[in-house]
C-alpha cells in the first residue's frame, strides 16, 4: 500500500514542473522513482543525474553551471554544465544535503530565476528543467544546524515524496527478488532459475538494511553462483528462517475486525508475492477460488 501511494502521487505530478524532493534512506530506489518521474512527464530532454556528495567542493560549481574558455587553468574549451545539458528534461540531484553551503545560494537563484551563467562567463542562459532532489539525511535537522538553507528547502520540496525501507513494504521483496532473478537468468543464459521455498521465506524474513540495492547484488550473486536452478536460502547469502516466525498482535489491538482484515491482508500480500502475481496460483496457495481472490483483493485495495 506505501509503494502504490508513492507510485500514485509520482504519477499525478509528473505532467506539472514542480520541484520533487525525494526522501528516503540508501538503497530505497530514489534514482529508479527519479527515472520514472521523468519517462512519465513526457518532457523531450534528458534525464541527467549529479551525486553532490561524490564530486570536489572546488569541482562541483563547474559540473552543475558550466564554464567559459579560460576560466580556469585547464578550461581548454567552453563546456556545459549539469543544469544546462538537462534543459528540457530533468535534473536529479542526488545527496543534495551534502551539496556546499557556498553552492546553496548558487542553486537557489537558479532555482528563482531560471537561468544559469557559466563559470567566467557574463551571458545568462534560460533553462527548463524539472529539478528533482533526493537524500538519505534529515534536512529539517539540518537546517536547524545551519548546514541546510531553508529557503532552498522550500523551493526544492515543492512535493515531497517519502519512500518506505523495503522492511516495511510488505510482500515487495519477494516479488522484487522473483522479477531481479528473471533479469539475471536472461542475462547470465541460465534459463529455468527461480527460488526455492527456503529462499523465498529467508526473503521475507529478512530486514534488508540495504533496501533494495542489498537485495538486487545477493539476487544476482545468487544467479552467478547457484549450482543449478533452484536458488536457495544459501545462494541467496542468507540463513534459513525457523519454523515460526510470527509475532502475536499487539495487547492494545483487540479490534478483531481489523485484526481480520490485517491478517487478510497479509495473506493475499505474501501469496502473491511468492506466487510472483500469478492469481491462479495465489488462490490455490491460499485455497480459494480465482473470483474469491479478486474479491479479496478488491475490498482490501490490493492491485
Amino acid at each position: 500500500p506505501e509503494m502504490m501511494r508513492v507510485c500514485r502521487l509520482v504519477e499525478r505530478v509528473a505532467p506539472s514542473g514542480a520541484s520533487v524532493l525525494l526522501l528516503g534512506e540508501s538503497g530505497t530506489g530514489k534514482e529508479v522513482l527519479a527515472q520514472g518521474l521523468h519517462q512519465a512527464s513526457r518532457r523531450s530532454g534528458r534525464f541527467v543525474a549529479i551525486n553532490c556528495a561524490a564530486i570536489p567542493e572546488p569541482l562541483l560549481e563547474s559540473e552543475l553551471f558550466g564554464y567559459e574558455k579560460g576560466a580556469f587553468t585547464g578550461a581548454v574549451k567552453t563546456t556545459p554544465g549539469k543544469i544546462e545539458t538537462s534543459h528540457g528534461g530533468t535534473l536529479m540531484l542526488d545527496e543534495i544535503g551534502d551539496l556546499p553551503h557556498s553552492l546553496q545560494a548558487k542553486l537557489l537563484r537558479f532555482l528563482q530565476e531560471r537561468t544559469v551563467e557559466r563559470l567566467g562567463g557574463r551571458q545568462e542562459i534560460a533553462v527548463d528543467v524539472r529539478v528533482v532532489g533526493a537524500t538519505h539525511q534529515d534536512l529539517r535537522a539540518l537546517m536547524q544546524e545551519g548546514r541546510f538553507r531553508e529557503d532552498l528547502y522550500y523551493r526544492l520540496a515543492e512535493i515531497v515524496v517519502t519512500i518506505p525501507p523495503l522492511r516495511e513494504r510488505q510482500g515487495d521483496a519477494v516479488l522484487l527478488a522473483h522479477a531481479f532473478l528473471r533479469r539475471f537468468a536472461l542475462e547470465q543464459r541460465r534459463p529455468g532459475l527461480a527460488l526455492t521455498d527456503d529462499a523465498i521465506a529467508a526473503i521475507e524474513a529478512h530486514t534488508w538494511p540495504g533496501n533494495v540495492r542489498e537485495l538486487l547484488n545477493a539476487v544476482k550473486r545468487a544467479a552467478i553462483m547457484a549450482d543449478g536452478v533452484r536458488v536457495s536460502a544459501a545462494d541467496i547469502g542468507l540463513p534459513a528462517p525457523g519454523s515460526d516466525n510470527g509475532e502475536a498482535p499487539a495487547a492494545s489491538d483487540i479490534d478483531l475486525r481489523r485484526v481480520r482484515e490485517q491478517a487478510e491482508r497479509q495473506a493475499v500480500v505474501t501469496a502473491l508475492a511468492r506466487a510472483s502475481g500469478n492469481i491462479l496460483r495465489a488462490s490455490e496457495m491460499l485455497g480459494v477460488s480465482r473470483p474469491t481472490l479478486y474479491d479479496l483483493m478488491h475490498r482490501l485495495a490490493i492491485k
